[in-house]
């Protein structure tokens, strides 16, 4: 389909959609976490038992994705999506019975399983409706919509809901309607991929592993997720036990990290539309190290730590946006295209969301709290040294929005 022929209307509403389910799909994670302070006294767990459950949930996901994505490039986006929003809705809905940290841990590793094999269909499908010059704006739009609901949204709603239900099991049979509605309008409104007519041509996991771009973006995923999760889990700790400073400025300071995601997410992809996806991105990477090395020697100012916390936000969120959408999906054909986004995605989650922040616990346990952003900074380091010399700048074939590979 050229681009003067190009169906804006299913454009719109397929990206609306498939954001309110990525929005959904943060709810649904991140809900759990307000409610862990009366949820501990009932279920008899402990801090490590909390660390466990956000952890388990991170490895199911990125396994699944690996599982999702190839699924999702034999038998197409929509046949793996519906199922898996339906799937997730449904058993936040059953959180609510959970009894002890058994039942929690093998419920939320459940939840993972089917937010890891949505991700990369949902993403695929998202590039697929989009217009080739609006890819990365889309994705952009798409994926800011999990942390804007479920870090942003997702507290105030669970203490809402804690203060007029009659307790916290409640809360998880609420939180499950959103993504039920949603199943129903994107079974009714996502056209049917043609993914299952290539049948003949299957894909294989060997065939994403093989395409370099590919391999590095996990790799770069790795970097950027670590970061993000290192500072989401143990920044606060870092402020007010190392600065000193209180909660007060402690929260205004951790805002920097919540809204400059949220403004990175959508403008650095949308830029790479236009400049490429290679150079935006290693600008992007520079400008995080910047901002980490200066924030590292920032004493305690909040207005000066949430502004670096801001932009190394900005640049972070920006280049997990384009790893994960424009970046990996350029790289290869359109039938790889699942595949490849699940191996992204699962990287990212099994390394940067499970096995990072229980390292970075565990050197900060050992060399003091005031090590966290430097560990954080170690890791865009590295991603930077991964983009320089893996990652090529890929080509399309923007009339026939085909994917090729460089």
């Amino acid at each position: 389909m050229r681009s003067n022929d190009w169906d804006t209307r299913y454009e719109v509403r397929t990206v609306l959609l498939l954001s309110l389910a990525f929005g959904v799909v943060g709810l649904d994670r991140f809900i759990i976490n307000p409610l862990f302070p009366v949820m501990i006294g009932d279920l008899g767990l402990d801090y490590q038992d909390l660390g466990l459950v956000s952890g388990v949930l991170s490895l199911a996901w990125g396994m699944s994705s690996l599982v999702g994505g190839r699924l999702s490039d034999r038998r197409g986006q929509k046949a793996v999506i519906v199922p898996a929003v339906v799937g997730f809705s449904l058993i936040v809905g059953v959180t609510g019975f959970a009894t002890g940290l058994g039942t929690l841990l093998l419920l939320r590793a459940l939840v993972g399983l089917s937010e890891g094999a949505f991700a990369p269909a949902a993403i695929v499908a998202a590039a697929q409706a989009s217009k080739p010059s609006r890819v990365g704006l889309n994705i952009g739009l798409q994926q800011v919509a999990l942390p804007l609901f479920g870090l942003g949204l997702g507290p105030v709603l669970a203490i809402h809901l804690l203060k007029v239900l009659p307790s916290w099991h409640w809360v998880f049979a609420i939180a499950a309607l959103p993504g039920l509605v949603l199943a129903v309008l994107i079974a009714r409104l996502l056209r049917a991929d043609p993914a299952p007519v290539r049948a003949a041509s299957p894909v294989s996991w060997r065939a994403g592993f093989a395409n370099r771009n590919v391999v590095c973006n996990a790799l770069g995923m790795c970097c950027w997720v670590s970061c993000l999760v290192i500072l989401s889990a143990l920044l606060p700790n870092y402020l007010t036990d190392h600065l000193k400073l209180d909660l007060d400025d402690m929260s205004w300071v951790l805002s920097g990290q919540g809204l400059g995601s949220l403004v990175g997410a959508i403008t650095l992809p949308a830029l790479s539309d236009r400049l490429g996806r290679r150079p935006v991105l290693l600008v992007s990477i520079v400008i995080e190290i910047a901002a980490l090395y200066l924030f590292v020697q920032t004493g305690a100012s909040p207005g000066i730590l949430f502004a670096l916390l801001f932009v190394a936000s900005w640049a972070n969120a920006g280049n997990l946006t384009i790893t994960i959408g424009p970046l990996t999906i350029d790289s290869v054909p359109s039938e790889l295209a699942s595949t490849a986004t699940g191996i992204v995605v699962g990287g990212g989650e099994i390394v940067g969301g499970a096995l990072a922040p229980a390292a970075a616990g565990a050197i900060a346990q050992h060399w003091g709290i005031e090590v966290v952003p430097t560990l954080a900074l170690a890791a865009i380091g590295v991603g930077l040294v991964i983009t320089v010399f893996g990652i090529r700048e890929p080509r399309k074939d923007y009339e026939t929005w085909s994917p090729v590979r460089t």
